[in-house]
C-alpha cells in the first residue's frame, strides 16, 4: 500500500487533520514525506498504531513532551511511563478534589438558586469564527457540544494560530466523559494545565505562542467556568445581560487601580495588552468559578472581536432576540463585521432547556 493523504491517514486513525498537523509540528508525529510540489503531507500505513497511541495518551490528558518520549520506549517500559504519570496526576489533583467537593456543598446549602437546579437539563448550542475584514489569517477558535464549550484567541504573531487550536484541542478530551458535579473544578482545573503545557510545547528558539481561553464544563445542572486572557464569557437570564469574566489586560487592571476610566481604558493604545494568557508568563493563573445552569439561560462565549465592536447594548438586544443559537452566532458576527471587524471573531452560543 503506498502512502496516504493527511485525510485518509486521518480517517483510518481515527484523528482529525487539524491533530495530525499539531503533532507534526511539535515533533509527535511527522509525516513519511512532504510533497515538493503541492506541500501535501503524506503517511505511511504503518504510522496508525502509532497515531492511535498519540491519541489515547492525549485523551488522558499527558503532555505532547511526555508523548514523544513514551513513544520511543519499548512496551514494558512505555507501560511504566503511563503509570507513573498516572499516578503524579493523582497526586497533583487530590487536594484540589477534596476542596471542590467542599465547595460544592457550600454552595448549595441553603442556596434558592441552587434549588431550581433539581431538574434534568440540556444545552443547545452553536459556534462560529469569522476572519474579519481586515486580517489574513485566523488565530480565533470557536468550540461547543454538550458537555463544553470553549473560545481561544491567539495571540498575532507566530504559533497564534497553533496556540488557540491546541488550547482547545486539550481541553475536547473531556467530552469523552461525564463525570460528577464535585469533579468539575478539578478536572477543568487540570485540563488547563495541561493546555498550558502545550502551548508552551509549540515555542521556539525565539518565540512563545500564546492563547486566551475561555471555557465552560458541564455536568448536569452544574457549570464550570475557567477564564485566562480577554476572551469573554455572557449570561443572558431573566432579561438581564451579566459579564462572568474579568480581562486579565493591563487597562483593566489600571481601571481596577483607580488610574484610567473606563471610557479612557477603551480607547488606550495598550488595551489589548494581556497580563494572563496560556502560555504566557512563569505558569498559567485561571480564574475558576462554578455555577447554576437553569432552564431559559443564554450563555455567550466570544472573542474580543466580538465584544471590542459589538457594545454591550447590542449584545443584549441580538441575544434576546435570536430565536435559536445558530441566529444568535449569525447575527453577533453579522453585528460584528458591520463595525468593521478589525480582528477575527469567535463566539458560542448556548441555551439551557428542560428535558
Amino acid at each position: 500500500m503506498g502512502l496516504l493523504t493527511i485525510g485518509a491517514f486521518a480517517r483510518a486513525a481515527g484523528l482529525t487533520p487539524k491533530a495530525l498537523r499539531l503533532y507534526g509540528r511539535v515533533g509527535v508525529l511527522a509525516p513519511a514525506a512532504v510533497d515538493p510540489e503541492s506541500g501535501y503531507r503524506l503517511y505511511d500505513p504503518r504510522q496508525v498504531p502509532l497515531a492511535r497511541l498519540v491519541a489515547q495518551l492525549r485523551r488522558i490528558g499527558m503532555p505532547l513532551a511526555q508523548i514523544r518520549a513514551v513513544c520511543d520506549l519499548e512496551p514494558a517500559a512505555a507501560a511504566e511511563a503511563v503509570t507513573a504519570y498516572w499516578r503524579q496526576v493523582s497526586v497533583d489533583t487530590a487536594a484540589r478534589a477534596r476542596l471542590a467537593s467542599l465547595l460544592v456543598d457550600h454552595l448549595s446549602e441553603g442556596s434558592a438558586t441552587m434549588s431550581r437546579t433539581n431538574r434534568t437539563v440540556a444545552v443547545r448550542y452553536a459556534a462560529g469564527c469569522d476572519t474579519g475584514t481586515v486580517r489574513d489569517s485566523n488565530e480565533d477558535v470557536a468550540y461547543a457540544s454538550d458537555r463544553l464549550l470553549a473560545v481561544a484567541d491567539g495571540v498575532r504573531g507566530p504559533g497564534g494560530g497553533a496556540a488557540s487550536a491546541a488550547a482547545v484541542d486539550a481541553l475536547t478530551a473531556l467530552d469523552l466523559t461525564d463525570g460528577p458535579a464535585v469533579d468539575l473544578l478539578t478536572t477543568l482545573a487540570g485540563a488547563v494545565t495541561d493546555a498550558d503545557r502545550v502551548v508552551r510545547e509549540l515555542a521556539t528558539d525565539d518565540h512563545q505562542p500564546a492563547t486566551t481561553l475561555t471555557a465552560l464544563l458541564r455536568s448536569g445542572t452544574h457549570l464550570a467556568l475557567v477564564h485566562v486572557g480577554d476572551t469573554r464569557a455572557y449570561l443572558l437570564r431573566d432579561g438581564e445581560l451579566s459579564l462572568l469574566t474579568q480581562d486579565h489586560t493591563w487597562v483593566q487592571a489600571q481601571v481596577d487601580q483607580g488610574r484610567l476610566d473606563r471610557d479612557e481604558a477603551g480607547a488606550h493604545p495598550q488595551r489589548a495588552l494581556l497580563v494572563r494568557a496560556l502560555g504566557g508568563g512563569q505558569q498559567v493563573e485561571a480564574d475558576l468559578a462554578l455555577r447554576a445552569a437553569l432552564p431559559g439561560d443564554r450563555y455567550l462565549l466570544c472573542s474580543d472581536g466580538l465584544w471590542a465592536v459589538v457594545d454591550r447594548a447590542a449584545l443584549f438586544s441580538t441575544l434576546s432576540a435570536a430565536a435559536d443559537p445558530e441566529h444568535a452566532v449569525r447575527d453577533l458576527v453579522a453585528a460584528a463585521r458591520a463595525a468593521g471587524a478589525p480582528d477575527n471573531i469567535a463566539c458560542v452560543v448556548a441555551d439551557v432547556v428542560a428535558v
